[in-house]
């Protein structure tokens, strides 16, 4: 089943068969939202998707990143993540034509920011989501 379908800026329909989200800055006790901070978000959300779905191939979109006119601290100036982080399994036709499309299906997981709880749809799941390059980064696998 399903939880919804996304246009890729190529074409192709994708279906999102799961979805995790969480508050980027959740817990967040002391300091501001910086490079280092957000370093260490994206380091723990690719290893959290890796760990969670070894045997599909992962893709960390990257983030767009605010600068708020804010005075930063020890760490450099703030620098702050889209309020929400995503961890997503993808699944669409295969890649390779060679393979029979009734018994094979491609797969991709995908970690990404956006703004809202929203869960992504249609065309309109964002730019940075919509132009994942599919063909070059998910897997072909036996259904």
């Amino acid at each position: 089943m399903s939880l919804s379908h996304v246009v890729l800026a190529s074409g192709r329909s994708v279906e999102l068969t799961e979805i995790r989200m969480e508050s980027t800055y959740a817990g967040f006790l002391e300091g501001y939202p910086c490079k280092r901070i957000n370093d260490m978000k994206t380091r723990g959300l690719r290893r959290r998707a890796e760990q969670d779905f070894p045997a599909l191939p992962f893709h960390l979109v990257p983030p767009v990143l605010t600068y708020p006119d804010e005075a930063g601290g020890a760490f450099g100036p703030v620098e702050v993540l889209p309020a929400v982080l995503c961890i997503g399994v993808f699944r669409s036709a295969v890649v390779d034509a060679g393979l029979d499309p009734v018994m094979h299906r491609s797969a991709l997981v995908v970690a990404w920011f956006q703004d809202t709880a929203a869960v992504p749809s249609g065309e309109d799941a964002g730019p940075a989501l919509c132009g994942v390059d599919w063909d070059a980064l998910a897997l072909d696998h036996e259904l």
